[in-house]
């Protein structure tokens, strides 16, 4: 029998169920007794209550509400925006669901979008359930159903298009609740949620549900400085308590060993200080590891190689198995958990393992209903050399024994599977990647985080306590567990004074990732004059940030331009403007020395432009030492005494023109983006300058109006927006067939992941001199041209255009079965369906752009249309819905 073992009293503690309900039932003991009045007013306030729309929505849900809760729905009701602030797992989609609810009764329509799709699937399935399928509709990039319904569920991208579009689908919404709010930080696709917050007209309210980030109260003020009224509701207690662990393992034939991260108090509850006994076997770990070590092989090793670099003395504890470390957690009773592991080899290696293992984690009956389940799903959707070539059959053997990988390799009916099956209880460990930990209801009664690190894209870096709140944060199921367990494995480099400066409550600030495109320039210049856009951008909260931190840069200014009044009036001077003589004095200091400098090292396209340089600077400097040495306060017998003072003066004069560089910086830096876009933009003849004294709307300034080409970018949403455009009006694409023009636009999606080949292709389609091959060739120019724009005007560039699966594309728009697409490349079925789903979108909008593609448009948009339905087939086009 195993020595399985929790090295804490807390494992034979039982912890009381925390009900779930409204606080304050009985009035405490010591607490004054209420005046006649006052029980008139709560009785009358109870009454008026018991009329509400909040009463009638409390009856029709199956537990009573807690009190933030109580608090964001009587706020709704009262006609305000509201923005919710919650643990995962603690109800926040209530305030949601009441949203609808109310739009219901009131004959109005209620939007709920998602940073996901995945989630707007699942919260689509959650609405119909409830209101039925007439009633509610389903917006994302490849899915529309009933989109005219008065409940419909989208991708915030699809609202933000909807909003530039003036579409008539926004006729009589009322609601938007913008669910995972807190994903504007988001560097990629957050800046939509500010769009979209900024853009929704006046009369429609918002309701934000968010992760507990340290900084909501501004996001919140934000808000209301937007959109108005906005009321913030915060709660930090999690419905279900979660204890925090570590699991060691001396070595491979010993057991794990599960301990307390926190010591805890004799009523067992749990502080905030280290348990010392995890901090005790840590290092007598350490000491085992230390006598273990084979330092007669390491001098063997050097001796023999005596030039080679020397072994670390590091000592190195043993890393828990993962198979072991699910078989002690079921040992103990706490799955089923979650494992999460930054890798995606890693998740599909961790199912082999445990499998390999010999692990089983269901009975005989919840196997034959997985498999039922399992072959429900599938059947019909894809085909028997698909499934073969997705190693169906050991997925399914896996998900039986109740193991499984949730990540973004995956195609998304797998990963469908494997969210209902550990929904029901079925499968008892899912090992996934951090994508899991964004929306989608899985909770868990552990969690396990493998290591307190990730790799970025770029190296490895440690998680932010937001992240690690984020995964943790399903641990522990509502109405179920009475206590929820976040697990940290044992690992290289860990320490317990990490994790536990992971697991604080407030965690992590929000911070906009928000900046003008080329296409959100043009599509406000289209319903908005040039300075009106740029007032609303001074309205994103990226703006409000940049403006919060300057008020701390304005205080040092207030400073130092006192103490420069207090050094003008020490050093004044009977003979002369003695503040003109420091002025100089600084002038020429910066030319004989900076300005010398940065020319010595300034390329010259010739030694004659060169000297022509160097003969200007000294010709300014000496000009600047005549006027210094014939300045009238040269004169004065105090000069030395007014120098003391003027040092000084030069000294802050020096620090307060730094620090306004910075405060310009800061105040309206969102609104000078968009100039920089509008610049090349107009270069680029996307805009019309229509200069004052012509008709200008807005009295001497400089107004724009967009061209055939600015209505054409208006209708192209993709990080290379800029770049398709000038693409398609350059008629690099005219006379392409759908098959090379998927090919070629692949190019625009496309990124390789680490280790992988990016850049060009194994082949081009009809070889180095093809067709394929030399459009590829000018739409790299083309991007050169526009990076080159981009960077003279002080904008990041675009990232490059990678032409890696261009062939696979091809092969693919040409009927080529999956099976042999994937055994041709090193692509995963879910990179390359989402890869192929991301190409009919761009494919579909070249369609629809038609009549703004000049005297090739209806050829092009009509070879595009036809391209996007050879892309979208087979496992592409599955959606996930029915």
């Amino acid at each position: 029998m195993a020595n399985h073992q929790h090295k804490n009293p807390s494992s034979q503690r039982r912890t009381p169920i925390i009900p779930i309900g409204r606080v304050g039932a009985d009035r405490p003991s010591g607490e004054e007794e209420q005046s006649p009045s006052q029980r008139f007013a709560a009785a009358r306030k109870q009454r008026l209550h018991a009329n509400s729309a909040v009463a009638r929505f409390a009856e029709s849900v199956p537990f009573p509400l807690d009190d933030f809760q109580l608090e964001a729905l009587d706020a709704l009701e009262a006609d305000t925006n509201v923005l919710v602030a919650a643990p995962t797992g603690a109800g926040k989609t209530v305030i949601a669901d009441f949203a609808v609810f109310l739009a219901q009764e009131r004959n109005v329509k209620a939007f709920y979008t998602t940073p996901i799709k995945a989630l707007s699937n699942q919260k689509y399935h959650d609405l119909v359930a409830t209101f039925g399928e007439s009633r509610v509709g389903l917006l994302t990039g490849d899915t529309s159903i009933n989109s005219e319904a008065d409940i419909v569920v989208m991708t915030t991208e699809v609202l933000r298009n909807m909003l530039y579009e003036e579409s008539s689908t926004l006729h009589a919404l009322r609601y938007v609740v913008l669910d995972e709010v807190h994903f504007l930080a988001d560097r990629n696709r957050g800046p939509v949620w500010e769009e979209v917050i900024i853009h929704l007209p006046q009369s429609i309210r918002i309701i934000g549900l968010s992760a507990t980030v340290s900084n909501v109260e501004d996001f919140s003020q934000w808000i209301e400085s937007v959109r108005g009224k906005t009321t913030l509701v915060v709660s930090e207690r999690r419905p279900v308590p979660l204890e925090q662990h570590v699991i060691v393992q001396e070595d491979d034939s010993t057991e794990p060993e599960l301990y307390d991260l926190y010591r805890h108090k004799a009523e067992q509850q749990q502080t905030l200080k280290l348990n010392p006994e995890l901090v005790n076997r840590l290092e007598q770990l350490d000491r085992r590891a230390a006598k273990h070590k084979d330092t007669g092989r390491n001098a063997r090793f050097e001796s023999r190689h005596p030039h080679s670099r020397p072994r670390s003395n590091a000592v190195e504890r043993h890393t828990p198995r993962r198979w072991a470390v699910v078989d002690e957690l079921d040992y103990l009773g706490k799955l089923p958990g979650i494992y999460f592991i930054f890798s995606r080899n890693g998740c599909d290696q961790a199912v082999e393992q445990c499998i390999n293992a010999g692990l089983e984690l269901t009975d005989d009956d919840e196997a034959r209903r997985i498999r039922r389940i399992v072959d429900e799903m599938v059947d019909g959707q894809l085909s028997r050399d698909d499934l073969k070539t997705l190693q169906f059959s050991k997925f399914r053997f896996a998900l039986e024994e109740g193991f499984a990988a949730h990540h973004a390799g995956m195609i998304a009916l797998f990963r469908q599977i494997v969210e209902r099956l550990f929904e029901e209880g079925l499968v008892k460990v899912v090992f996934a990647t951090e994508t899991l930990a964004l929306g989608i209801n899985m909770p868990a009664r552990s969690v396990v985080v493998e290591k307190l690190e990730k790799y970025d894209g770029t190296g490895h870096v440690a998680l932010t306590p937001g992240e690690f709140t984020q995964l943790t944060g399903r641990a522990g199921r509502r109405g179920i567990d009475t206590i929820g367990h976040a697990v940290v494995v044992d690992h290289h480099g860990f320490v317990p004074s990490t994790a536990a400066s992971l697991s604080s409550k407030r965690v992590y600030p929000l911070h906009s990732s928000f900046k003008p495109t080329f296409n959100m320039a043009v599509n406000l210049l289209n319903s908005s004059n040039y300075e009106s856009s740029r007032i609303t951008l001074d309205h994103s909260f990226a703006q409000w940030e940049a403006n919060e931190s300057a008020w701390q840069l304005e205080s040092q200014m207030d400073t130092l331009r006192s103490a420069l009044a207090g050094y003008e009036q020490a050093f004044a001077c009977e003979y002369g403007d003695f503040k003109s003589f420091m002025s100089i004095r600084m002038e020429l200091a910066d030319a004989q020395k900076k300005e010398r400098r940065e020319l010595k090292h300034h390329p010259f396209a010739s030694e004659k432009e060169r000297s022509r340089a160097f003969r200007n600077l000294d010709r300014r400097i000496a000009a600047l030492q005549e006027q210094e040495r014939h300045h009238p306060c040269r004169a004065c017998p105090d000069l030395q005494s007014h120098l003391k003072w003027g040092h000084r003066w030069a000294r802050e004069k020096r620090e307060l023109d730094r620090i306004s560089n910075r405060f310009d910086s800061r105040t309206g830096s969102v609104a000078r983006r968009f100039d920089r876009i509008c610049g090349i933009l107009d270069q680029l003849g996307y805009l019309q300058r229509e200069e004052p004294g012509r008709g200008s709307a807005h009295g001497s300034s400089t107004d724009y109006e967009l061209t055939d080409r600015g209505q054409l970018l208006r209708r192209i949403y993709s990080d290379q927006d800029l770049i398709l455009a000038q693409i398609l009006i350059s008629g690099t694409l005219d006379h392409l067939g759908p098959q090379e023009l998927a090919s070629v636009l692949s190019s625009l999606v496309y990124e390789a992941r680490r280790g992988g080949y990016g850049g060009v292709p194994r082949h081009y389609p009809g070889g180095a001199d093809g067709v394929v091959a030399q459009c590829a060739e000018r739409m790299v120019s083309i991007w050169g041209q526009i990076n080159t724009l981009c960077e003279d005007e002080g904008l990041e560039p675009s990232r490059e255009l990678d032409f890696g699966i261009c062939d696979i594309m091809f092969a693919w728009a040409g009927g080529q079965d999956l099976s042999m697409i994937l055994k041709e490349s090193e692509m995963t079925g879910g990179d390359f369906v989402r890869n192929a789903k991301r190409l009919a979108d761009i494919l579909s909008q070249i369609a629809q752009a038609g009549p703004y593609l000049g005297e090739s448009g209806a050829e092009l948009s009509q070879s595009a249309t036809v391209a996007a339905d050879l892309v979208n087939r087979g496992i592409v086009a599955y959606s996930g819905v029915d």
